[in-house]
């Protein structure tokens, strides 16, 4: 499916009112042949995130961005590889979380057991959770959240940013991400399983670090049952998520980071 074309080139033209930035084209090998993104020279407000809201009818999406040490001037440090990318559309979420989850259990096969970390699952993939039955604003939700995430400080150094993309779980693809390739090299396969979290859930990518991810949640489950089935999603999604953090279980981590949190983080090793 064609893009339109990207609008980066000629933002000062789009009257988006924006602060100081830069256009960001830097990759791992060198120079793209158009901006991956813009990015605030400044530090981000509170309300940055909802304020770059108008761009969306330009074609662009709102993200916050952890310019953190030693990955201080964001984006530029990260080894952006956008050639690396496919397109998000050409992969089924399923299919995707399936074989991650089964690469997961080949390495473990002598340990997966009842009572060890896939706990309530076992070795056969458990299938998508089902969708929320009601869904809040999700833009409304994401500028809560960010707010408050600025706010407090639990962002590291985030800086207003726009990236052209269909939508805002294609991110990732869209300005070829490196942080999770040490476990999947092509961002739009992930990608794919944000569109149906963004489809089900009512998730918004709202802040990328080197190697993190943040999604704000609109209607996350209201069940332990329920999220223990995302949280199945999340492990195969990301296993660093619950193999190098405090969670023994899956059970644990839906209860406590799953289970009507509206905030999703993901962080590779």
């Amino acid at each position: 499916m064609a893009m339109l074309p990207n609008p980066l080139p000629r933002l000062a033209e789009l009257d988006l009112r924006l602060p100081a930035g830069t256009l960001v084209d830097t990759t791992f090998e060198g120079r793209w042949h158009e901006p991956l993104l813009w990015m605030a020279d400044g530090p981000a407000a509170d309300d940055a995130w909802a304020s770059l809201l108008p761009a969306r009818a330009a074609g662009l999406q709102p993200l916050l961005i952890e310019a953190s040490a030693p990955y201080s001037k964001g984006p530029v440090d990260w080894q952006l590889m956008p050639d690396h990318a496919s397109y998000a559309g050409d992969h089924d979420a399923e299919e995707v979380l399936a074989e991650f989850w089964a690469g997961l259990i080949e390495e473990d096969a002598e340990d997966v057991e009842e009572d060890d970390v896939l706990a309530p699952y076992g070795a056969a993939w458990p299938g998508l959770a089902p969708a929320a039955k009601a869904v809040d604003d999700p833009d409304d939700l994401a500028a809560e959240v960010t707010a408050d995430m600025v706010g407090s400080g639990w962002l590291e150094n985030p800086r207003a940013a726009l990236v052209h993309a269909r939508r805002s779980a294609d991110i990732p693809a869209a300005i070829g991400w490196s942080g999770p390739l040490n476990y999947e090299s092509d961002p739009a396969r992930l990608c794919a399983v944000l569109r149906s979290w963004e489809d089900r859930f009512g998730i918004r990518v709202i802040a990328l670090a080197f190697d993190r991810l943040t999604v704000s949640v609109a209607a996350p489950p209201s069940t332990q049952e329920e999220a223990e089935a995302v949280a199945a999603e999340h492990y195969a999604f990301c296993p660093d998520n619950i193999d190098q953090g405090t969670y023994e279980t899956l059970r644990e981590y839906a209860e406590k980071a799953v289970l009507d949190v509206h905030t999703w983080s993901f962080w590779w090793d």
